[in-house]
């Protein structure tokens, strides 16, 4: 395990206990996969994971698009405080009904917006997003349907913009929070399938948005976080080509704590070459260059004040509170 996700266990136990966000009946230990943990919540008070002000709204809007929830049950999110998606959850959507300062938050980094475009009508921010269609040839169970964040590749959120030149631009969003990644191969699956079968008809096209004469071979990129990083960028490039929701341009924008330095290590032996960071190298591989985004979540959201944002000063307090390193640039 990483050290970072070490050190974030009973600082998310301390918040749990001792904030007035959490009832009494949460603030019990919880099971996780067979063993009690401080660091976890009782299933049935799982949606206390979730910033109050937004748990039943994320609540209703993963149930009416069927999206799942990562380790929840009975509808509920994962009840571990150190749970990613719970984390992107809690980031992005309280601005899913505020575009005005979304547009804030994101300018400085894609200053050409103009103004926030809803998805699907519904918001301004959604989740587990896999295109509208199986761009990538993944296998789609019996039932002939597909599922918003499990066995398919995802991207975490999505937002949409229009830009100043008046073009439309979609940006796929990979979240990270206390993930960490070892050098294990994933090119064959448990059942023993072939993964480079599956993506490879992408990889071999002259559209391809990796950059493969900087590319050692294609087996190079199945190691995390590269293999999500490709299937993503994957996706991307295919909703893009086929102007999803009217895309003129689709990005993908990553976004980790700048305090997990596990992240950062390159686990695929034949891309240490090409750089000293997992974002580093993605961004060298990935052409256009404007096509892939690294932020720290620090620098996104870590100097946003209540002062110059009065609407959004419960939200502040309460990711101030739980993750305290958000607002820590001594490592900036």
């Amino acid at each position: 395990m990483g050290k970072f996700l070490e050190s974030e266990k009973p600082k998310q136990s301390e918040f749990k206990e001792t904030s007035a966000y959490f009832t009494k009946e949460a603030r019990f230990e919880g099971v996780y996969k067979g063993k009690s943990r401080s660091f976890c919540l009782p299933i049935d008070y799982a949606e206390q994971n979730l910033v109050p002000e937004i748990r039943q709204s994320a609540l209703d809007h993963f149930s009416k698009n069927q999206i799942k929830w990562h380790d929840g049950k009975n509808g509920k999110p994962s009840n571990h405080l150190c749970d990613s998606q719970v984390c992107c959850v809690n980031f992005l959507f309280p601005f899913a009904n505020k575009p005005d300062v979304l547009t804030e938050v994101l300018r400085p980094f894609f200053p050409d917006i103009h103004r926030m475009l809803p998805i699907e009508n519904e918001g301004y921010v959604s989740f587990e997003w896999i295109g509208k269609d199986n761009y990538l040839g993944e296998k789609i169970s019996r039932n002939g349907k597909r599922t918003r964040g499990a066995n398919f590749t995802s991207a975490d959120a999505i937002v949409m913009f229009e830009r100043k030149d008046k073009k439309c631009q979609v940006v796929l969003i990979e979240w990270k929070y206390t993930e960490s990644y070892g050098g294990t191969s994933l090119i064959y699956s448990k059942a023993g399938t072939d993964r480079r079968e599956i993506y490879l008809h992408l990889f071999e096209r002259e559209d391809c948005p990796i950059d493969k004469s900087l590319l050692p071979n294609f087996a190079s990129l199945f190691y995390e976080p590269f293999y999500q990083f490709m299937r993503q960028q994957f996706l991307a490039n295919e909703m893009e080509k086929v102007h999803e929701m009217g895309a003129d341009l689709v990005s993908l924008l990553h976004i980790a704590p700048v305090h997990n330095v596990d992240f950062q290590k390159i686990t695929s032996p034949d891309l240490k070459k090409l750089g000293k960071s997992t974002t580093n190298i993605w961004k060298k591989l990935v052409k256009p260059e404007n096509r892939f985004l690294s932020v720290s979540t620090e620098k996104l959201f870590g100097n946003l004040s209540p002062e110059r944002l009065p609407e959004i000063k419960s939200w502040i307090d309460y990711i101030h509170a739980r993750y305290t390193w958000v607002h820590d640039d001594s490592t900036l």
